[in-house]
């Protein structure tokens, strides 16, 4: 498996904007929980924690597109040093105002104005795209290693968080991921050999938006869904944990999710794709479904932290495959001018989906008593589902008998200036896309 992750890293500078990025990320992982724990300890409510994450995500969801745009239109690095810096004064705005007391609203107001943190994930993934874009077999591994990337943040963040939040301060664990943040961020940022070259635009030429694509607006809706189970199911899992007096393994909790997703990860990018990417998709999100159904009963059922812990492992399996092949789909489907936007857009879905499932968790665990709450995340993944499969003609699934047939999809559902307009390699989307199924023709089994 090493041996197959290893051919990434030899074009210069891969190894540079990989690791300060992961350092970066793992803000992201650390910021939920510790901001839960901060002001669980300091006002004393979950319902308000979460409301409050939701406030920061919502608002991050639409500020994250309108980077994505900036950085397609004026380069990665322009756009991430400025964004990153400003990211840093609402970041510490909060951690005054909830330690000098502040009115409950000055906190909404402030952490929603944390609506410029750089996409790190989607800049990452736009640079191995640039770099491997003729070797889709070499795209495929880099998608999976990021989203084993994702999940190693994922897994090592929540638990760091908690760690630094119990045995330091509640404000420990939010003061080291706004140092991750804007430090990784500025690092990546001057990794500059790497950084994808700006698409040049015929004069006069009008941007439109990737949402013009069917497939990523059925893709966005499906990630939505996804931020669902990922908000509700690490609040429900620190409620439940705090409900019997074992808040501290809450994190570790939290980590065997991201354990068992980056595992699976790792292990999907070793497998050659031959089914369409829209096929795949939909095997995962089924997948997805049904194992979150383990958590399910072994919350409703009392099973035990340790019982808990091997039910979320093996539910965290179903989430990378889905989360790497709609990544994929995304490259295939819009053109390199608009990459970033519409990673960012995908990820923004996930965003909102997050807010709305920690506003809903914190409720239903003051409300309903914390197992209830794990019905939210298997309630998601059944709607992630019924989403897929209603857009699965827009993924290149309906009608297609074999993956060289996914071509001529895969070219309708791209927006029309999308399907047209010239990638890095020369080529346009359809001609794209079509290279990219004929090399899945004769790519081993998946």
């Amino acid at each position: 498996m090493l041996a197959s992750y290893r051919r990434l890293f030899t074009r210069p500078g891969t190894a540079a904007f990989t690791l300060v990025g992961l350092l970066g990320r793992l803000s992201m992982s650390m910021t939920g929980v510790s901001l839960v724990v901060l002001l669980a300890d300091r006002r004393g409510s979950y319902a308000l924690a979460g409301t409050v994450a939701a406030a920061g995500l919502a608002t991050g969801a639409i500020g994250m597109p309108l980077l994505g745009r900036l950085v397609d239109r004026y380069g990665q690095s322009r756009v991430a040093v400025p964004a990153a810096l400003y990211n840093a004064l609402p970041f510490t705005g909060l951690l005054l105002l909830v330690r000098f007391e502040a009115p409950d609203w000055t906190l909404y107001a402030c952490w929603a104005a944390c609506a410029a943190a750089p996409n790190l994930g989607g800049m990452a993934r736009a640079r191995w795209a640039h770099l491997y874009r003729d070797d889709p077999a070499a795209r495929h591994l880099a998608n999976s290693f990021e989203q084993a990337l994702d999940e190693l943040c994922f897994m090592a963040g929540p638990v760091l968080g908690m760690v630094l939040c119990t045995a330091f301060a509640p404000e420990a664990g939010m003061l080291t991921a706004g140092a991750f943040g804007t430090g990784g961020a500025l690092l990546f940022a001057a990794q500059r050999r790497t950084e994808p070259p700006l698409a040049e635009r015929a004069a006069g030429e009008r941007h439109g938006s990737p949402l013009r694509a069917p497939g990523l607006r059925v893709l966005v809706l499906t990630f939505l869904a996804t931020g669902v189970i990922f908000g509700s199911l690490e609040l429900t899992t620190v409620a439940y944990a705090d409900a019997l007096g074992r808040r501290p393994v809450a994190g570790v909790l939290l980590g065997l999710v991201a354990a068992g997703s980056c595992v699976a990860g790792l292990a999907f990018g070793t497998l050659r794709p031959r089914r369409a990417p829209g096929v795949r998709f939909l095997w995962g999100v089924a997948a997805m479904a049904g194992l979150l159904l383990l958590p399910l009963a072994a919350g409703l059922g009392g099973a035990g932290l340790a019982l808990l812990g091997a039910a979320l492992f093996v539910a965290g399996t179903g989430t990378a495959p889905t989360m790497v092949t709609g990544m994929t789909l995304i490259q295939e489907l819009l053109p390199q001018r608009q990459l970033n936007e519409a990673m960012a857009i995908a990820v923004s879905g996930i965003l909102v989906g997050i807010s709305a499932g920690s506003s809903l968790a914190g409720v239903v665990a003051e409300q309903a008593g914390p197992g209830a709450g794990f019905w939210l995340p298997a309630g998601a993944a059944s709607l992630a589902l019924l989403i897929a499969l209603a857009g699965r003609r827009h993924l290149g699934v309906a009608g297609v008998a074999a993956p060289a047939d996914a071509a001529p999809e895969t070219a309708a559902v791209t927006a029309p200036e999308a399907s047209e307009a010239p990638t890095a390699s020369g080529k346009s989307g359809a001609s794209r896309a079509s290279d990219e199924t004929a090399a899945r023709s004769v790519s081993g089994a998946y």
